[in-house]
């Protein structure tokens, strides 16, 4: 039977998660919306194929893809992207969960190529708190190049809320007629690349205020243990967005300015990640000539060693009841949600859910 245009594909890709992939295949398997699961194995050593199998629920909606090589995430999802025929696409990491009844207030919305709802980072060992006491508020507001780029901008000393983290559903005809695609060569920021090119290229992204998707936070996820390469690729995904390809519009001013300061924000831990690198393999002096000898490195770098000695002399407070489940958009602030919506006051809004009937 063909897809209906509700029809989610859940596409996972995994390395290595025995332990965590059944549960999210469980999770995806319990929404009506998910016509399709697509796994894909990126060369696990520990059974994560098998583990995936162990939670199918007999609906034949459950595809594995195993593969002989590690690629990555990104071809990873390229992969059950192609694989898969639904309409819709959603991303679901191998460590996570979908939330019950997750896509109804998202595909009651409409006019989007993307749509994204509110993440809670839960601390591994905890569960993810109940579905009854989710923050949730009618209506949804649009988020353009500028707001997402300057939301991935990261600070120092905060809960992590870098708009790159949500997982939108996209629509597949969208990223058909764009020819967006992950890249490949990217281990860290695939997604805010992704989703970046397709704001540039015109996406309608909308987010709704409901909570659908639980994030477990491990100190051994691929985002903890990135490479200095990776944060040198993610740069120069940003210069490869400001000059554009071939026939494509030029981003509009805002738009540029705001990535510009991501790729600046990505340079700068680069040339940090870098130095450190250097001083560990062949000393302080070593690492100091070389950022010499690069003069733009050396605000960065000065820059960076500064601000961690400060926040380790400071230290960050720890809550008696250690640490507590948070919400990605609400740890943005009040304010800062403003500057996402571009609204002028926290009550108002773009968009309506309850009037809103389909994508």
């Amino acid at each position: 039977m063909a897809p209906s245009d509700n029809t989610v594909c859940a596409e996972i890709a995994a390395c290595n998660a025995a332990a965590t992939v059944g549960a999210a295949v469980a999770s995806a398997l319990a929404e009506i919306e998910v016509g399709e699961v697509v796994v894909v194995d990126d060369a696990s050593s520990d059974g994560t194929d098998q583990a995936a199998r162990g939670a199918d629920d007999g609906s034949g909606r459950l595809r594995i893809i195993r593969l002989d090589k590690n690629h990555g995430p990104a071809f990873a999802r390229n992969q059950a992207i192609a694989a898969s025929r639904s309409p819709l696409i959603a991303v679901l990491d191998a460590d996570d969960v979908f939330l019950p009844n997750r896509f109804k207030p998202m595909l009651a919305t409409q006019n989007w190529d993307f749509i994204a709802d509110d993440i809670v980072f839960v601390p591994i060992g905890q569960s993810a708190p109940p579905v009854e006491t989710r923050p949730s508020a009618a209506g949804a507001f649009v988020l353009d190049l500028a707001a997402f780029a300057d939301g991935n901008i990261s600070k120092r000393g905060a809960d992590r809320g870098e708009i790159g983290f949500l997982k939108p559903v996209m629509q597949r005809a969208f990223l058909v007629d764009k020819r967006l695609a992950y890249r490949q060569k990217l281990r860290l920021g695939e997604d805010y690349d992704l989703y970046a090119r397709a704001l540039a290229a015109g996406a309608r992204y909308k987010v709704v205020r409901n909570c659908g998707y639980a994030a477990f936070i491990r100190p051994d996820s691929l985002a903890a243990r990135h490479r200095t390469e990776d944060l040198r690729r993610l740069w120069q995904a940003d210069r490869a967005l400001l000059q554009g390809s071939s026939g494509a519009a030029p981003i509009p001013a805002a738009a540029a300015a705001a990535v510009r300061r991501h790729a600046r924000h990505v340079r700068a831990k680069y040339e940090q990640r870098r130095f450190l690198d250097l001083k560990a393999e062949a000393g302080l002096a070593a690492a100091a000539l070389d950022a010499l000898q690069r003069p733009r490195a050396l605000p960065a770098v000065a820059g960076g060693i500064l601000s961690d000695k400060w926040h380790g002399r400071r230290g960050r407070p720890v809550a008696d009841a250690g640490p507590q489940p948070f919400y990605l958009l609400a740890a943005r602030g009040a304010g800062e949600l403003d500057k996402l919506r571009g609204e002028t006051s926290t009550k108002s809004a773009v968009g309506s859910a309850s009037s809103d009937r389909k994508p």
